[in-house]
């Protein structure tokens, strides 16, 4: 009963309008899908996208990794028990054979996984949630993470001259519902304050606004001012994606406004943390400056104020020994598509755990509809989880998953 029939795929589009796929998982007694996402600002070890090449869609499109499905994986998963879970992550994983997923592909790998892990709750007769965390040996009670909305957008998200990729906002309110009304409300509110100074530009990737600036203070500034407009001063923290390895080329980080050097960059970054109210910065140095990183992991020894790890980790278990071993950070981003497999993200997770990190479940760029990510924060028991701002389907589809999980646990 629990054994898979068939494994296929399609192509379809991600929320930017490029090709990914969508990976169908049928079973006597029905069909599991997942659309695979993708990222536009990737660390260099992540998980390997197969792509096809060529003139179509500009060589983005996805016909090889859907043949890959339709062929490949089909005849390896024909037969096996979707409730076996890490047992086919592995298999996969083998039978792929490289360290960075580059022959089956970490977006086929990646979605068949997802798939198999919402037939596996279904044949748990559970919640998938409530499943994942069982898969992920979670004891503690069950909560919904605190949301992080990316209003602002820049960097490889935008065509604008923020360098800085995203301007988060996390409101520290009693439930989540109330947090999500606090961004929302922030939001709206930030539009008006974007439209008074005529400095409108449009939406980014991830649905937050584009404002004609080019200064982080300023954008930190427009943020404030919504904040205070809609009366949470002192009940919303700010955290910075900075994506340094986007503006780094030897030993410098060159941004729009400035060229830092990586000890002028650390300076700048601990001036304005005391002006704002930042709680964190993600990937604030390039993934191959570990000096930088490990010295501003110094400057803000207090556990409280997180150097969060993206670029650096690329969820990968090894990269998080490492990166615990050399103190390099003390929280970390959880993308499933980086590493490329669900039981992989989880053993992810539970290292942080290990670290005493702060874990951020997150979307990508390139999002679809699909809300796993939400049962999978609250599974796995994140601190935070990060899905864009309060704009478009394919973000507000996960605050709708938390709204309903809120409901059940």
């Amino acid at each position: 009963m629990t054994k898979i029939k068939k494994v296929f795929a399609r192509e379809i589009l991600n929320s930017r309008g490029v090709p990914t796929i969508e990976v169908f998982v049928e079973t006597k007694d029905g069909v599991f899908n997942s659309g695979v996402p993708s990222g536009s600002s990737k660390g260099k070890f992540e998980a390997i996208e197969i792509e096809d090449g060529g003139k179509r869609y500009m060589g983005k499109g996805k016909l090889k990794a859907v043949k890959i499905v339709n062929e490949t994986i089909n005849k390896i998963l024909r037969g096996k028990s979707v409730l076996d879970q890490k047992e086919i992550d592995e298999l996969l994983i083998q039978k792929d054979g490289t360290q960075n997923k580059s022959r089956l592909g970490g977006n086929v790998i990646t979605g068949v996984s997802i798939a198999v892990c919402k037939a596996g709750a279904f044949y748990s007769k559970t919640n998938l949630f409530e499943y994942i965390k069982k898969l992920s040996g979670n004891k503690e009670k069950l909560f919904i993470p605190r949301p992080f909305f990316n209003v602002i957008n820049g960097g490889a998200h935008v065509l604008s001259g923020l360098d800085f990729q995203e301007f988060i906002i996390s409101p520290k309110l009693k439930s989540f519902p109330d947090n999500l009304a606090a961004g929302c409300e922030i939001f709206y509110k930030l539009k008006d304050v974007i439209k008074k100074n005529k400095i409108f530009a449009g939406f980014g990737d991830e649905g937050g606004f584009v404002p004609n600036i080019k200064y982080p203070e300023q954008a930190l500034d427009l943020i404030n001012k919504a904040i205070d407009l809609t009366g949470y001063k002192g009940k919303v923290d700010i955290v910075l994606d900075i994506a340094a390895s986007q503006f780094y080329s030897n030993g410098k980080y060159k941004t729009s406004f400035k060229v830092f050097s990586p000890l002028s960059l650390k300076k700048y970054y601990l001036k304005f943390i005391s002006k704002y109210n930042i709680i964190g910065l993600e990937d604030p140095f390039s993934e191959d400056d570990h000096g930088s990183w490990k010295e501003i992991v110094k400057n803000v020894s207090n556990n409280s104020f997180m150097i969060i790890g993206d670029d650096l980790l690329v969820t990968n278990p090894r990269m998080i020994e490492k990166a615990k071993k050399e103190n390099l950070c003390n929280s970390a981003i959880i993308k499933i598509n980086q590493v490329g497999s669900v039981s992989e993200a989880i053993e992810a997770v539970n290292l942080c755990k290990q670290n005493n990190w702060k874990v951020i479940v997150s979307h990508r760029s390139g999002e679809t509809n699909d809300d796993f990510i939400a049962d999978f924060a609250v599974g796995v028991g994140a601190d935070f989880i990060k899905t864009g701002a309060p704009n478009r389907g394919e973000r507000v589809a996960k605050y709708n998953r938390l709204l309903e999980i809120e409901k059940l646990i």
